[in-house]
């Protein structure tokens, strides 16, 4: 019982004299915390706590790891990934989201959890093509998975209405040109044009009485 605390709990070591067991037990407590914290809806906390279990698993320390140990490994790191990207979307914060899940599919590229995920940040983000590219990907492999097929009809329902949107744009710019509006005649001018023409009448007439 004192070995496995002494390993799940080393007492003031630094990190670069904790053995691979050690690094590795003390991120998983750091997650766990972080899911803890989590689910109380203190999301900058449960990030912080995620934050320092993968900081005990940096890219120098992965890059020594092999076989068992980087498996064991990755098993605590991915996750911690996967809860700072579920956080991020909650604050609203997408770019970050999708930022650790591409930490995730360069290890995992089918992983589930990271796909869609991925495709939620970038949907938010009115990237469809690319949210729908993550979910269907995400969809091959979890077939009945009800979350995924509902952000696919979400994707669905907004491409219809961004075409009836822009059909009505289009319509209103290149509609039938409207008729002309019909002015009023002032009636002073047509008066006047009447009366040249009554003089222009008479004259006429007059000239031809004379000459016969």
């Amino acid at each position: 019982m004192i070995l496995i605390r002494s390993v799940l709990y080393p007492q003031g070591k630094s990190r670069g004299e904790m053995t691979v067991e050690e690094r590795i037990a003390a991120a998983d407590r750091r997650r766990m915390q972080g899911n803890d914290i989590f689910k109380e809806g203190k999301l900058e906390e449960a990030i912080q706590q995620y934050e320092m279990a993968i900081a005990y698993m940096g890219d120098d320390f992965m890059f020594q790891l092999f076989g068992k140990y980087r498996d064991m490994a990755l098993a605590v790191k991915n996750p911690c990934h996967l809860n700072v990207a579920a956080s991020l979307l909650k604050l609203k914060r997408q770019n970050e989201a999708i930022g650790h899940c591409n930490i995730v599919l360069a290890e995992d590229e089918n992983n589930v959890k990271a796909l869609f995920r991925r495709g939620k940040a970038r949907a938010e983000l009115g990237q469809s093509d690319d949210a729908r590219a993550d979910f269907l990907k995400a969809r091959k492999h979890a077939p009945h998975d009800n979350l995924i097929a509902r952000e696919l009809c979400l994707l669905d329902e907004h491409d219809r209405a961004l075409y009836q949107k822009q059909k009505e744009i289009y319509k209103g710019m290149f509609g039938p040109r409207p008729e002309p509006k019909k002015t009023k005649l002032n009636w002073i001018c047509v008066f006047w044009q009447w009366l040249v023409s009554l003089f222009h009448f008479i004259f006429r007439r007059h000239r031809r009485v004379k000459d016969d």
